[in-house]
């Protein structure tokens, strides 16, 4: 099992950061990423929201950097580590639009692009952006299959139930061959949507138990990416055992890459954390 680092800063949940988060910004953040990619980890991840109503965001958090502007900074700061969208929304954007602007990333990042596709649950953004709502579901599966065919390719060509194209260039395009795609969602059929038309998945929360008879339950194809939360924040540095037992078990429930959160009390201290889950990391190996 992989480890990534779920970026402190670039978002906010209620009970999920810590206080030094609230003041940081992107040198931090870029230091943060300098470490991580200095001691091989696999990826770093940035979310989405473009607004999330007052109400909601007291429970949700209001704190949403853009992945594209953020992962764009990091990775002029970075040589290897990977960069997960975790996630973008389909339904806020056409296919093409994501195939322009993240494969624009793929190519100034050397092919580090991954991207974390899911649904999207907040009705109310869906209303504020013009998005459809009601039937999200099928237009994301026609959207990961127009994703797939356009991401690569300098003249792409999909002809689906909600998208249509040909006869269009895309340039820059993504460099990787095939960008992973990581499907995220809590339910069977996020996990069906996955194999079908992706390369891993992404599942929320949900017990360890449930996803691991959920994943033995499912025929993953080869090479699937089965990509699960280490949970509450760990402290490599000060509960080194106890981050080392809630690796394994994130590993016995069947993941195959691990995001994981630090504690810390300042930047220079996740740094410190960086560094320490990476000697627990390669004891556990």
């Amino acid at each position: 099992m992989r480890l990534g680092i779920t970026s402190p800063v670039v978002t906010a949940v209620p009970g999920a950061h810590s206080p030094w988060e609230r003041t940081a910004g992107i040198e931090e953040l870029g230091a943060i990423a300098e470490a991580a990619d200095r001691f091989g980890f696999h990826h770093l991840t940035c979310s989405e929201h473009v607004a999330v109503p007052t109400g909601i965001a007291e429970q949700r958090g209001g704190i949403y950097w853009d992945p594209l502007a953020t992962f764009g900074y990091l990775a002029a700061r970075t040589r290897r580590i990977r960069f997960a969208t975790q996630v973008l929304v389909l339904g806020y954007h056409h296919p093409l639009a994501i195939a322009k602007r993240y494969g624009t990333l793929d190519r100034i990042s050397g092919g580090r692009l991954v991207l974390g596709l899911g649904v999207g649950s907040l009705e109310e953004e869906f209303a504020l952006l013009g998005a459809a709502f009601e039937g999200r579901g099928a237009i994301a599966d026609d959207a990961v299959a127009a994703l797939r065919a356009g991401l690569s390719q300098r003249q792409p060509a999909y002809h689906g139930a909600h998208f249509d194209f040909e006869g269009f260039m895309v340039e820059p395009h993504a460099v990787q061959e095939r960008v992973p795609l990581w499907i995220g969602g809590r339910t069977p059929r996020s996990l069906r949507r996955a194999t079908t038309y992706g390369d891993g998945w992404v599942p929320f929360g949900l017990p360890l138990e449930k996803l691991r008879e959920m994943v033995d339950a499912a025929d993953l194809p080869e090479g699937f990416e089965v990509v699960l939360s280490a949970g509450r924040p760990l402290d490599p540095a000060g509960a080194g055992e106890h981050t080392a037992v809630a690796l394994r078990k994130v590993a016995e429930a069947g993941a195959t890459l691990a995001s994981v959160s630090l504690a810390a009390g300042s930047a220079a201290h996740y740094v410190e954390q960086v560094e320490a889950l990476a000697a627990i990391a390669a004891d556990l190996t």
